[in-house]
């Protein structure tokens, strides 16, 4: 019997688990990276990109102190160093404190950061806290959105700093122009990279790219994935519009009406996720048609994603951090509509 082509379908994919690998594989790294961090490198800034925290500056930022040889220091960013719009709620607060972080200008150095101090042998518990401190106190939706920097003694950028997972390393080639670019040379998921990474003004290496290869896009409370397939060449662009709903015939029939009135793509209900998706061909590939597609998409997730929420309830990806947990999703398979 042959192998399906859509295996890996989001219709089957736990997108739970799949996040929940991705920050597995980002903590271990960095706990491997802090103990084996030669004696050149005096620290690391890890930073969450402006575009998953929905704003134009970085804001929410960790930063490790390695220059003491038994020591290690790290500082979070508190509310006095945050516009008031983004400032930390008491829940927020009490979860830090919670983690092991000190108030700020207890720890040596830390000023108006909050203070973490462990000896260096403790690098798996430092990986846990700061990794939690980066989800779950300051909302990073993947580690693929995290920027990171090693810096020397002297306080400049490590010119070949160590992997950290699928968080990006500030620094790489300039952004693509396509009309200088020969498409048609390159394989289709270099042609989509360069692609993406001209609409979004990056260079193609800074694009936030998972474990799976799959590229994330935000758009407002909502996040677009963009996915390559070889066999057949398809560019396949979703977006988990709610997590955590409840099936019922209502559901189904409202999801419906909205795919009658779509002029592409499709809706449908998966293991407690509603999703859309459109398909772009990858034989004769064309950026305008991928760059359509992703137009279409991007104000179609963050659109349903508010008004199906106020209808059915579920989470948002980029969701406000303080709203209640996710109810149980069912546990039958979703159906196409």
């Amino acid at each position: 019997m042959e192998e399906p082509l859509f295996t890996d379908d989001p219709a089957t994919m736990d997108l739970g688990a799949k996040v929940a690998a991705a920050w597995t594989d980002f903590q271990a790294a960095l706990a491997d990276t802090l103990a084996k961090m030669p004696e050149t490198v005096a620290g690391l800034d890890i930073t969450l990109d402006p575009s998953a925290a929905g704003h134009g500056a970085p804001l929410y930022s960790v930063s490790i102190d390695l220059g003491d040889a038994g020591q290690m220091r790290a500082y979070a960013v508190s509310n006095r160093m945050l516009p008031r719009e983004h400032h930390l709620s008491r829940k927020r607060i009490g979860e830090v404190v919670a983690l092991g972080w000190a108030p700020p200008g207890v720890v040596p150095g830390s000023g108006e950061r909050f203070g973490l101090d462990l000896p260096r042998s403790a690098t798996g518990h430092a990986a846990a806290i700061i990794a939690r401190t980066l989800r779950e106190v300051y909302g990073s939706p993947h580690p693929a959105f995290l920027l990171y920097t090693a810096v020397d003694k002297a306080g400049a950028a490590v010119a070949d700093p160590p992997s950290l997972g699928v968080a990006r390393p500030v620094g790489g080639a300039g952004v693509p122009q396509l009309s200088h670019v020969n498409l048609a040379a390159l394989p289709l998921n270099r042609r989509v990279a360069v692609t993406l990474a001209a609409m979004l003004n990056v260079p193609p290496e800074s694009l936030p790219v998972d474990a799976d290869g799959d590229f994330g896009i935000r758009s407002g409370s909502a996040m677009v994935f963009v996915r390559v397939r070889e066999q057949p060449p398809l560019v396949e662009v979703f977006s988990p519009v709610l997590t955590g709903v409840a099936e019922n015939q209502r559901l189904y029939q409202r999801l419906s009406e909205l795919v009658h009135r779509m002029p592409i793509g499709r809706l449908y209900l998966a293991n407690g996720t509603i999703w859309a998706g459109i398909t772009v061909f990858g034989r004769d590939y064309q950026p305008s048609h991928l760059m359509l597609a992703l137009e279409v998409m991007t104000g179609l997730a963050d659109e349903l994603d508010d008004r199906l929420r106020s209808e059915f309830g579920g989470r948002r990806f980029f969701g406000d951090p303080d709203e209640g947990p996710e109810p149980e999703a069912p546990t039958n398979i979703g159906q196409y509509l």
